[in-house]
């Protein structure tokens, strides 16, 4: 059963119906800092962090959750309660954070000083103390999941389940996981060339219609960090979603219309070249294309490397 939650989120997206969820099923909220001014402003019943630790938030904000009174509120086993009781410290039931925007940061090509400022300790900490304790604990760590929390808490009699519980632990840790990585990177590109640990993160954009083949599954991921123009970050105006093997074209595709200044046109299958052309217009090297191989052409990626004009 949730009876207390520890709230402490950068990101206030749909809080106030999460909040104004909780409060209304009698759910206690503890907050520090700009979360317990946002809820306090649109009028949910909370208390300060500080209040519960008895220590005021120092260091501008850097310390404020570090404390025995919230982590062992939060890392407390079902077996350990009482002993947590006679610790004078009562324990959380969910906890819901989520983090400094570093990435974004980092891509707004902000001074050092004011990256690092962005790196998050205390919500990390409080996500994978609470994620560790999963069978006892709810822990989330996006705006995406409140509306499943919800339905969870509605559908269980004010608890979740331990596969959810369990699911949503998972989420945390990969969450984290890629969070320090991104740091990682960020401070290696100022440092030595190659790191002693590399790892690689990538997040999830979209499922694929199929695989390479019609009967395996398939997604795709993209490098938060690489800038340039990709697949990944582009949009579908029409048709149907991409497959495994469209995309696969795709990416030849781009990489043979980046390498030609002039007006260029390639048609692709099985990301080979059946017809590739230059012309004085787009119309005309498209055409050139076309008619090296007509018949392969049928099914095929079309690949432009100037704006489509009408007589194209």
């Amino acid at each position: 059963m949730i009876k207390r939650a520890l709230i402490s989120v950068y990101d206030k997206k749909y809080l106030d119906k999460l909040a104004d969820f909780l409060a209304k099923r009698g759910v206690e909220i503890v907050s520090s800092g700009g979360t317990y001014d946002f809820l306090n402003k649109i009028g949910i019943s909370v208390k300060k962090v500080s209040d519960i630790t008895g220590s005021a938030e120092i260091l501008n904000g850097r310390v404020k959750t570090l404390h025995p009174a919230i982590h062992a509120g939060i890392l407390a086993r079902t077996d350990q309660l009482e002993q947590l009781e006679e610790s004078g410290i009562e324990p959380f039931d969910l906890v819901v954070v989520n983090l400094y925007p570093f990435e974004q940061m980092v891509a707004s090509n902000a001074g050092t000083d004011e990256v690092l400022e962005n790196i998050d300790i205390g919500g990390p900490a409080m996500l994978r103390a609470a994620a560790k304790n999963y069978p006892r604990v709810t822990v989330i760590c996006s705006p995406d999941y409140y509306d499943i929390l919800v339905e969870q808490v509605e559908k269980n009699d004010g608890d979740t389940t331990i596969e959810f519980r369990k699911e949503m632990a998972e989420k945390v840790f990969a969450h984290t996981t890629a969070y320090d990585n991104a740091i990682a990177s960020f401070l290696t590109e100022r440092g030595e060339q190659f790191a002693e640990h590399l790892t690689l993160s990538f997040e999830k954009r979209k499922l694929l219609r199929y695989g390479e083949n019609p009967h395996q599954q398939a997604a795709l991921y993209l490098d938060p960090a690489y800038k340039l123009s990709s697949l990944a970050r582009a949009r579908v105006l029409s048709g149907k979603e991409l497959s495994f093997n469209n995309l696969w074209d795709l990416e030849a595709t781009m990489q043979m219309v980046g390498d030609f200044d002039e007006p260029f046109a390639v048609v692709v299958k099985h990301t080979n070249p059946c017809g590739a052309a230059v012309g004085r217009t787009l119309a005309e090297a498209y055409g050139k294309a076309f008619e090296s191989d007509p018949l392969s052409a049928f099914g095929s990626i079309i690949g432009l490397n100037r704006v489509v004009d009408i007589k194209t």
